[in-house]
């Protein structure tokens, strides 16, 4: 049965995506505002056929440039994220010659980053001049996948492009928590995360393969109060709250303990734009 429903999805997910890439690329060409929204409607569809049931709380930053930070578990984060709003991704520049993957990145307009101490003030620049044309980024602030369970150090680096203002006003930074609760209804748990969680050595086909054959997952995905560097001393301390944070929405969605009040507001959202 599972080697049936990978099977079936495999095909489904090939025969939707297939034709969506050339629309993609070709709104992309002419400058269509569609591009913008045509892989969020995408990532929607997509979810579906993968079994991913999404609980959100909280609602991301919907208007101007933002930078959204969120923890990283698994290729899936992608899919999941891009469900929210017209949004695109901070990502390794190696990614941008993956079969596939790769051209799904470019046609979502990724930024493809090298995470070298030397590239800091070039990557810096760039993230800033995509911010300062509206853009809102999502940044995967570990710098490499975790197992699920935990939230790994941040780094701080491309925080620096949240620290000029633009257009007088400072960058929407927002925590966003993602965690993988639930299969077919039951708890994941510590031991068995792994089954969606995508990091260290694991190899990429065999992973995907292994989650097409799984049942339904649920997915929580918590969009906490924006912030910006006001308040802040560095970009280190930015990071590090933004860190805290998502550790404790992540802790909080694990354990079924939730606090409803730090999922962000209509009124936490204006005083974001207002900063």
């Amino acid at each position: 049965m599972t080697y049936l429903r990978a099977c079936l999805r495999l095909m489904l997910i090939s025969l939707y995506t297939a034709p969506l890439m050339p629309v993609q690329w070709l709104c992309l060409r002419r400058g269509w505002g569609f591009a913008r929204w045509l892989p969020v409607l995408y990532h929607r569809g997509l979810c579906r056929l993968l079994g991913i049931r999404l609980v959100r709380r909280g609602v991301a930053v919907a208007e101007g440039p933002a930078l959204l930070v969120a923890n990283h578990a698994s290729w899936l984060d992608i899919a999941v994220l891009s469900t929210l709003a017209p949004l695109s991704f901070v990502s390794r520049h190696d990614v941008a010659e993956w079969p596939v993957f790769g051209t799904l990145a470019r046609l979502q307009r990724t930024v493809f980053v090298e995470r070298r101490r030397a590239r800091t003030l070039a990557q810096r620049d760039l993230l800033t001049a995509r911010l300062a044309a509206g853009d809102r980024l999502v940044l995967f602030a570990e710098g490499t996948s975790s197992d699920g369970n935990r939230v790994l150090p941040f780094k701080s680096g491309l925080f620096a492009a949240v620290e000029t203002p633009i257009d007088g006003s400072l960058v929407a930074v927002q925590p966003i928590s993602i965690a993988y609760t639930h299969l077919d209804g039951m708890p994941l748990g510590r031991r068995f995360r792994h089954y969606y969680a995508w990091y260290g050595d694991m190899r990429l086909p065999p992973h995907l393969w292994h989650v097409l054959r799984q049942g339904s997952v649920r997915v929580e995905v918590q969009c906490h109060a924006p912030l910006s560097m006001a308040g802040f001393t560095s970009r280190k301390a930015l990071a590090e709250h933004c860190r805290a944070t998502i550790s404790s929405g992540l802790a909080q969605a694990l354990t079924g303990r939730r606090n409803e009040s730090v999922a962000a507001s209509s009124g936490d959202l204006a005083a974001a734009k207002r900063a």
